[in-house]
């Protein structure tokens, strides 16, 4: 398990166009994980409201988010050092699937950590629990959300 800004970074991009996913970046095609089952619309977008697991204030309204797999490291919700010290042993998971937004603007509630490694983490505004997504300083039109760290109403 690699941690978060080692080699992970890299940029997103639409998938319709002339614009592709960047290798290690699946789009539609890979609808058929579990987690994503009924979430995911036919156009590909959040077809619920995606909102905070603890305190259910609105993270991202229907529709306005596309479906991603892309294998990111986010430290565990439960992390009892502080990200970023030196020495300390970050625990957490690789998850691959995530809602995209290219535009920070998109979401309804979301905090950001402070640069961790040229990694901003996306914590729910309102509780402050996370992170919940993931954010590389490279990319300014990269924001991910994982699927397995937020619910679907």
């Amino acid at each position: 398990m690699e941690p978060a800004g080692s080699s992970l970074g890299g940029t997103a991009l639409q998938l319709s166009g002339d614009r592709a996913a960047p290798p290690g970046e699946e789009g539609l095609s890979a609808i058929t994980a579990p987690c994503s089952a009924g979430l995911v619309s036919s156009s590909g977008t959040n077809g619920k409201a995606v909102v905070c697991e603890r305190c259910g204030s609105r993270v991202l309204s229907p529709g306005t988010a596309r479906y991603r797999r892309r294998e990111l490291f986010l430290p565990s919700m439960r992390q009892k050092v502080a990200l970023g010290t030196d020495g300390s042993a970050v625990t957490g998971d690789m998850l691959q699937e995530h809602w995209f937004v290219d535009d920070m603007y998109t979401f309804e509630n979301i905090g950001f950590t402070k640069d961790v490694n040229n990694i901003k983490y996306l914590v729910c505004a309102d509780c402050e629990i996370g992170p919940i997504g993931w954010h590389s300083l490279d990319d300014k039109k990269s924001f991910y959300i994982a699927l397995d760290r937020v619910q679907h109403e």
